[in-house]
């Protein structure tokens, strides 16, 4: 059974910071490609970030470049997204996804396979 389970979401001022964890679980994370997307409200799903199967090549959402970083422990079967300097635009339900089957990086929510839950974050100003 497949599980994507994340975890870290709160409320934080603007210019916080958070950082998101997603477990996973049911099939091989450490050749799966994995993304970020958020779901803000009166908007559209939004891709976020992505990491590619080894961790050595990561995607960002120009918004967020360079305040937001997702890393993976292959050896946890974790992806995190280190979120700093958080602004109220950020605020939005946080998902994890899993490109299972392939290792490559994608920003086409289509392209992933397994969602887990998502965790709100709220970005008071």
């Amino acid at each position: 059974q497949v599980h994507v389970v994340e975890s870290g979401g709160g409320l934080v001022q603007a210019g916080g910071s958070l950082r998101l964890s997603c477990a996973v679980s049911g099939f091989t994370f450490s050749t799966s490609a994995m993304g970020w997307f958020r779901l803000a409200p009166g908007k559209e799903r939004e891709f976020v970030a992505c990491i590619n199967w080894s961790g050595r090549t990561t995607n960002y959402v120009d918004s967020v470049e360079g305040r937001f970083t997702i890393s993976r422990d292959n050896a946890k079967n974790t992806v995190y997204l280190q979120m700093d300097s958080l602004r109220p635009e950020d605020t939005a339900v946080y998902y994890c996804a899993a490109r299972r089957g392939a290792g490559i990086v994608s920003a086409n929510d289509d392209d992933y396979d397994h969602w887990g839950q998502g965790t709100q974050v709220t970005v008071s100003s």
